[in-house]
């Protein structure tokens, strides 16, 4: 609850309600939810606004890639051999036609891959929290509320995913999922590329849930016994109800600082697994795969491989910065 002094607007008769200079103001109580004073906190945070700020900017770039290409007058797949030398070493460096000059070896302009290479990244990060979201909040209600043999299982099925080696997995899951969606009848480079982009989705998301289910589940047990939820099953609320609009709005909290945490983990780990060869390939455009190619070159083009690190790099820091000031701010133990 905050209380606000109630202060009298010019040309407002007063009606008998000015108070003498040693009399209180009168003041106006105002009703806030614990979410509205969350975002008045995360609104007070000059860190966190920079950071979704860089945030924004890089769905911008993603969202608007071939126009930014278009505007350097470069495509994302053309080749410039005639500015490779027998070496397959660029014979110039960032110049008006080409912002961050062009990819050793087969010629292409890097400005066009590094905006293009912001689209799998937001992409993949986005979708699989989403995707782990709302496998993880509705089997984390369902099993902490139910209890029994469900709570059981679901249980059971939780601390399976949790014990089984992510990366391994991860890597052999990716390979297995194209042999057999395409990649053994010779398919084309595109249609395996589309197969390995949707399997990182899935691989990533089948071990991503686990974690906010058994978050969830906690928190749900310790709800279920408050009186509203008591309340809600002498009246005869559906069970449905209760999850969603009873239990769900008190949950608020601890899932928005999941999503914000989440989101930079799942941006290094699909550059991760494409580096390992397990993520993305050609024909693309990644920042990961530009990584993984540019590593031969790092030492006679440098430029090469530092704009997709620093760009992974911005957006993660900005991100894990932006996750901590969210947790602060839903946290109402901590004062910023």
């Amino acid at each position: 609850m905050v209380t606000e002094p109630q202060v009298l607007r010019a040309g407002e008769p007063d009606d008998g309600r000015v108070q003498s200079a040693t009399s209180p103001a009168p003041v106006r109580t105002v009703s806030k939810s614990p979410t509205r004073i969350a975002l008045a906190r995360l609104r007070r945070d000059r860190i966190a606004m920079i950071c979704a700020a860089i945030c924004v900017v890089y769905v911008l770039i993603a969202i608007f890639a071939p126009l930014l290409a278009r505007l350097e007058g470069q495509n994302v797949s053309d080749l410039h051999q005639n500015l490779i030398d027998e070496f397959g070493f660029p014979t110039i460096g960032p110049t008006g036609e080409h912002w961050f000059g062009v990819e050793p070896r087969l010629g292409r302009d890097l400005f066009a891959r590094w905006v293009y290479g912001a689209r799998p990244s937001l992409i993949v990060a986005i979708a699989v929290t989403t995707i782990t979201t709302i496998v993880g909040v509705v089997v984390g209600l369902v099993a902490g509320f139910s209890g029994g043999w469900i709570d059981r299982v679901l249980s059971w099925l939780i601390d399976l995913v949790l014990s089984l080696p992510y990366l391994l997995f991860a890597i052999a899951s990716s390979a297995v999922l194209v042999a057999i969606f395409g990649g053994a009848d010779g398919a084309g480079s595109e249609d395996v590329a589309q197969i390995r982009f949707i399997s990182l989705i899935c691989v990533l998301s089948f071990f991503g849930w686990a974690s906010l289910a058994r978050l969830v589940r906690g928190q749900v047990l310790s709800l279920r016994e408050r009186e509203f939820v008591a309340a809600a099953k002498v009246l005869g609320i559906p069970t449905r109800q209760v999850l969603f609009k009873e239990l769900l709005p008190n949950l608020v909290a601890p899932i928005v600082v999941s999503v914000s945490l989440a989101l930079p983990g799942y941006v290094v780990a699909e550059a991760g697994l494409t580096v390992l060869g397990a993520g993305l390939i050609e024909p693309t455009p990644s920042w990961g795969l530009t990584i993984s190619a540019a590593t031969t070159y790092y030492r006679a083009d440098p430029l090469y491989l530092w704009l997709p690190v620093l760009g992974i790099t911005i957006l993660v820091l900005a991100l894990s910065l932006l996750g901590d000031a969210v947790r602060d701010a839903f946290d109402p133990r901590t004062r910023r």
